[in-house]
């Protein structure tokens, strides 16, 4: 554990005191089951009041993505397959990954990208070999346990920008195993060949923009503009088609402690950071499709102010859309087809933009009227 120095400057003591207290909350054994259950809710509000050293973020994402045991030796034997029957879909993803960050690329190959890539394909279908190991069969059946439906897993056009944050905070096996179980427990939805959660996440900004502010969301509709045209990239990569990646690790952070859902609230968030220009523009297309580069502190701050100010119906939804195919037929979301236009309502004015200066961390997750 890391002592503090207060001679240093106010920002380095910053970082040395999130790295105790991550570390204590790390560092705690476990004697019971309802002891861990404690000091990960602890975790969690750790990793919301303080930015998460780069050296522990690989050991918090496990333990907040609730990772088991992982099995060197099962990666290996996955790997060793070789190229999947989607490999050439996934070179073509690959190659351009995050190409305009060079702490990326000086961190993650190419080549681990597609391993990681063809490993998730070998390990989701059943078909796609017969020789599979007792090893692979338990992991298939306990990553498919994960999910509530039925469905398999493939690689999806967007899945090596998922992929990519993982390879940059943890080893590779240990990024396959977590990047796997999020796919699986998380989001299983939105790698469905259908993306059938992607679409609900569209309508899903669409009817959180209406409740949260519904002039802007009116004004936005008056141009034209719904979710489903300048949305798409940010619900599908969780915001990671938006730099810099330093700033998305925070978000996933956050994300992790308390549910993918928060990455709608996030993209509202950008959203409502650029309100002023938005509404005094002519063409607010030009804003929308290039949102300024990530500034975690301030997004994650107006997105768990937004969790208690959503109608209950609606945030419900929103936490179970990644997963829950029954949320799309409510939303009344059909893949097949453009997502629906949400109603307009431009009644009243948001509060929350002046709510987000200086509002304590724990109150946002206390019960909502």
């Amino acid at each position: 554990m890391l002592p503090l120095d207060i001679s240093r400057n106010p920002t380095e003591i910053t970082v040395a005191a999130s790295y105790q207290q991550i570390m204590e909350a790390l560092a705690k054994r476990h004697l019971s089951e309802e002891s861990s259950i404690e000091d990960l809710i602890e975790l969690r509000y750790s990793v919301l009041s303080v930015v998460c050293p780069d050296k522990l973020r690989g050991r918090v994402w496990k333990l907040l993505l609730l990772l088991p045991n992982v099995s060197a030796s099962c990666y290996i034997n996955i790997v060793h397959r070789g190229p999947s029957s989607v490999d050439t879909k996934i070179r073509n993803d690959t190659f351009r990954t995050m190409t305009t960050d060079t702490s990326f690329l000086e961190h993650v190959s190419e080549d681990m990208l597609i391993r990681v890539l063809n490993a998730f394909v070998w390990i989701s279908r059943k078909g796609e070999h017969t020789d599979d190991t007792s090893e692979e069969i338990q992991l298939r059946q306990y990553f498919q346990s994960l999910s509530s439906s039925s469905k398999e897993l493939t690689y999806v056009q967007g899945m090596n920008i998922l992929a990519a944050p993982f390879l940059m905070v943890m080893p590779e096996m240990e990024a396959f195993y977590s990047f796997s179980t999020f796919l699986w427990r998380w989001c299983p939805l939105y790698v469905h060949p259908t993306l059938k959660g992607v679409h609900c996440g569209v309508r899903l900004v669409d009817l959180c923009l209406a409740a949260l502010d519904p002039t802007l969301y009116g004004y936005l509709l008056g141009k034209g503009l719904t979710a489903s045209i300048y949305a798409f990239p940010s619900v599908l990569s969780f915001s990671a088609c938006t730099p810099p990646l330093s700033e998305l690790l925070q978000l996933w952070d956050v994300m992790f402690a308390f549910g993918a859902h928060l990455n709608i609230l996030y993209i509202i968030a950008q959203i409502g950071m650029v309100r002023h220009e938005l509404l005094h523009s002519s063409s607010p297309m030009k804003i929308l499709r290039k949102l300024p580069p990530l500034q975690a502190k301030t997004i994650i701050t107006i997105a768990m102010i937004f969790c208690k100010k959503l109608p209950m119906d609606l945030y419900e939804k929103l936490v179970r859309h990644a997963y829950d195919e029954s949320v799309a037929d409510e939303l009344g979301v059909k893949v097949v087809a453009d997502s629906d236009q949400p109603q307009n309502d431009v009644s009243g004015l948001p509060d929350y933009m002046t709510e987000a200066m200086g509002i304590s961390t724990k109150s946002f997750y206390e019960p909502r009227n």
